[in-house]
């Protein structure tokens, strides 16, 4: 049997501890001590036995480990011919359990597994400003994909394997790669393993309320400045998630039901909003834009100078003022202050061309 070896202390990488716990290095790192340790014994045999320098026991050693047959550098007593016979014996037995710990982390893809965990862990450390997504369920896989249509930089943390295989692999026929955390989203060191002190943004799609609830309060503790989006199931765990420091909380069986009754009361109402949320045959995109991010010479402009409809097709739908008021469907006369947020509709490519000819 291998010997025990601990695993890393809690100050190592997030990620050196999941590639400790999902290959089980101990078996590696163990194969390699009982092959240091065979070593170190049949240096210690022959300079005990046969009174060798360290040089020609650490030879001797060599060649009894290989079995090359070279022949002995000086003849052997009998209690060193008992040695060696027992040496090699058990010397065979150890470099067959490292072999094969060898070959399982090399035919079955463990190293490149590895190096690929490793270096996705080295690209979350870059990222700043992305959003992060608890959960790779139904709605959390959702959430990620309107994230990356949309540009945004997304890491995902899921503690279900087999959720992540699944989806994982979905991705890589896109080729396209998930950024993967893989733990408790609830523990403080998975969250930080995300970049949570950088993000811009947390959804927590887990399947528990009170594992969401604990993701929004670890958050808003880690990240005090983070935008949080939570999911609920019950009602009760609404004013849980306010409280946790959620400052959205999205009940998705209630915006189901809605959604279904107001399908036989107001169908073209949803077919309108499916096609804004992109479900729809023609999509169309929202968009917002602060007044700061126009380009300097349209900014103190009312709307009609703006003359956005003409010139890319988008419409004006709103302006939530700095207040925090909002406007629908503004006058053409107004001129938006400073801290005020335009609110489009157009299709994808009116989109495009008004952040083309608008953005600063």
């Amino acid at each position: 049997m291998p010997p025990i070896i601990k695993p890393p202390r809690p100050g190592v990488s997030h990620y050196l501890r999941d590639i400790w716990r999902r290959f089980n290095l101990s078996r590696f790192v163990g194969a390699l001590v009982l092959t240091v340790t065979g070593l170190a014994v049949g240096i210690g045999g022959f300079m005990w036995i046969e009174k060798f320098s360290f040089l020609d026991a650490f030879y001797m050693t060599m060649i009894t480990v290989s079995t090359v047959g070279y022949g002995e550098l000086h003849p052997l007593s009998p209690e060193g011919r008992l040695f060696v016979s027992v040496y090699i014996f058990f010397n065979l037995l150890i470099l067959a359990y490292l072999l094969s710990v060898l070959t399982t982390y090399i035919f079955d893809g463990g190293l490149r597994t590895m190096f690929a965990m490793l270096r996705n862990d080295q690209e979350i450390r870059g990222y700043s400003d992305h959003v992060i997504v608890c959960g790779f369920g139904r709605n959390g896989r959702k959430a990620y994909l309107e994230l990356r249509a949309s540009g945004a930089q997304v890491v995902v943390v899921e503690l279900d394997e087999a959720v992540l295989q699944e989806d994982v692999a979905d991705e890589a026929a896109q080729n396209e790669n998930i950024s993967v955390v893989r733990g408790d989203a609830t523990l403080d060191d998975t969250l930080r393993a995300a970049g949570v002190e950088r993000a811009r943004a947390l959804i927590t799609a887990l399947p528990k309320d009170a594992d969401n609830v604990f993701v929004a309060l670890t958050a808003r503790e880690l990240a005090p400045n983070i935008t949080i989006v939570a999911r609920a199931s019950l009602k009760s765990s609404e004013t849980k998630l306010i409280r946790a420091g959620a400052d959205s909380v999205v009940m998705p069986d209630e915006i189901g039901g809605s959604h279904m009754a107001n399908l036989i009361m107001r169908p073209e109402v949803i077919r309108f909003l499916d096609m804004i949320s992109g479900l729809g045959p023609h999509r169309l995109r929202l968009e917002e834009m602060r007044t700061e991010e126009l380009r300097a010479e349209l900014q103190g402009r009312s709307i009609r100078e703006l003359d956005v409809r003409s010139r890319t097709g988008t419409t004006v739908i709103g302006l939530r003022h700095q207040s925090g008021e909002f406007t629908i469907s503004p006058s053409a006369d107004i001129i938006p202050g400073r801290g005020d947020v335009f609110l489009f509709l157009g299709t994808e490519d009116q989109i495009v061309k008004l952040l083309d000819l608008f953005r600063g």
